[in-house]
């Protein structure tokens, strides 16, 4: 790509139910990480990196993320609601594609915090994006570096950002950040209602890439990654 995306989405559905009792009356994305709420660092972050307008889909109490979304100006903010069903991570992103334009956009889960290195993740991943080879580009973190993560790692990276998945390995040296530049054709032959983005990658590996990020990477999935999390900050 010659420029940085100028849309992207936050996945921001999810009933957060590992970070419960946090979440029993809000949720996850409205949790702060020292002083600022997990959904608020996440588009911080893509307006940093120049995106404009960022699609942000909502289920689980979705009248406080709108509430807490009304003052933002930057970036201008489109909510895709999820009220009838909760339509995982594809789903809620199929749905949301009407808004996202023709051209690559940048996507990221809310309970996560991607703080970047020298240069933009965002900017790094349309840097490396190929229109022939790829309809998606996952932003990878190594597992030993992850903050608050406690799995076994998602990805093997080979050459030109090959991508396999662990498998029956006990373990693999990448986790995938949640963070990721998709083509809207990658949807072209997608299901109707709920599905994981994993459907779509498994659909034609070959062109889904990975890039390994060169920043920090925080996981807040659960109580203690959100300690895990504010300890790190504090530190840093």
């Amino acid at each position: 790509m010659s420029a940085s995306p100028t849309k992207g989405m936050v996945l921001a559905a999810g009933l957060g139910t590992r970070m419960r009792p946090l979440t029993n009356t809000r949720p996850k994305p409205l949790i702060s990480v020292a002083g600022r709420t997990l959904l608020d660092r996440a588009l911080d972050w893509m307006a940093d990196a120049g995106v404009e307008d960022v699609v942000v889909n909502t289920h689980y109490l979705a009248p406080q993320i709108e509430d807490h979304l009304r003052i933002r100006t930057q970036p201008r903010i489109i909510l895709s609601s999820e009220a009838d069903q909760l339509l995982e991570t594809g789903g809620g992103i199929l749905r949301a594609l009407p808004y996202l334009g023709e051209a690559p956009f940048v996507s990221a889960n809310s309970d996560t915090i991607c703080l970047d290195g020298p240069t933009p993740a965002i900017a790094r991943l349309a840097k490396h994006w190929d229109d022939e080879e790829m309809d998606a580009l996952l932003l990878l973190h190594p597992v030993e570096k992850a903050v608050g993560y406690e799995g076994r790692g998602d990805f093997f990276l080979g050459e030109n950002g090959e991508l396999t998945r662990r498998g029956d390995a006990p373990s693999a040296p990448f986790v995938f950040t949640g963070v990721q530049l998709l083509h809207p054709r990658l949807f072209e032959n997608a299901p109707a209602g709920p599905f994981s983005m994993n459907l779509l990658y498994d659909i034609e590996p070959g062109r889904i890439k990975g890039l390994v990020h060169d920043g920090n990477w925080l996981h807040v999935g659960d109580p203690q990654g959100l300690q895990d999390a504010e300890n790190w900050l504090a530190s840093h």
